[in-house]
């Protein structure tokens, strides 16, 4: 798949594949090329609890075909730990770090924790230091009720910064997308049980004709409900549901 508008990006926070759809992908290779052969894009949650080397994520670049693509988490210790204040060399060693996927780089995802109210000057002193280090696409998922006012959606749209749907929604306007609106980026946890549930086939039909109807130059669907595999399945059926097959 392509950049080109209106052509989704469907995949799942890491590459595992349970047993029980093991059949919809190649048998052999490694999980992350058989993903692959099936899906166009993977979300990296991992880089948020531990630092891969450069030649990790090379490798991984390696393994996926030309219009593959990876998004990635930023670690813990900017979002949570140091909470978008004095980020310099934390971000400066994952971005070293992440930048060795070369062309096969999507979004850079910042999620960030529950209890973070957003301060105007702190979060436009962290993008502006990642616009200055970064000139790809970022996507954020905040989940504080002062992150969804106006204001706040300005300043996510002059820094490029899509802002994340997600369900479930912490705040109603979380479960559209927002910020810079030329990337879409859902974030499906699983509803009602998070991590675990999973999506009916008419919620599934919904999210396939909003990503069909997308004006946005890129538009994600990623599926972290992983705890009993459902996302790998739900994945496939909204593929199906886009109208692709792999």
């Amino acid at each position: 798949m392509s950049d080109a508008t209106g052509v989704p990006r469907i995949g799942t926070a890491g590459w595992s594949i349970p047993k029980a759809v093991a059949d919809a992908f190649p048998a052999a290779g490694s999980h992350l090329t058989r993903y692959a052969a099936r899906f166009s894009a993977v979300e990296i949650n991992s880089s948020f609890y531990r630092p891969h080397r450069p030649t990790t994520y090379a490798r991984w670049a390696a393994s996926v075909p030309e219009d593959f693509r990876f998004s990635v988490k930023l670690p813990r210790s900017i979002t949570h730990e140091r909470k978008l204040e004095d980020v310099a060399e934390p971000l400066d060693q994952f971005l070293t770090e992440v930048c060795a996927l070369g062309d096969r780089l999507g979004p850079m995802l910042i999620q960030l924790p529950p209890s973070l109210e957003c301060e105007q000057a702190v979060a436009e002193r962290f993008f502006t230091r990642m616009r200055e280090c970064f000139d790809g696409a970022l996507v954020c998922e905040p989940r504080h009720a002062s992150w969804f006012e106006d204001r706040v959606e300005a300043m996510l749209a002059a820094f490029r910064v899509a802002r994340v749907a997600a369900d479930p929604a912490p705040v109603a306007r979380a479960a559209e997308p927002g910020g810079w609106p030329d990337l879409v980026y859902r974030r499906l946890h699983g509803a009602p049980k998070i991590y675990y549930s999973s999506y009916a086939a008419t919620e599934l039909d919904c999210y396939a004709a909003s990503m069909r109807d997308a004006e946005a130059a890129e538009s994600w669907c990623i599926f972290d409900n992983t705890a009993l595999g459902e996302a790998t399945r739900n994945a496939l059926d909204l593929l199906a549901g886009c109208g692709r097959n792999n």
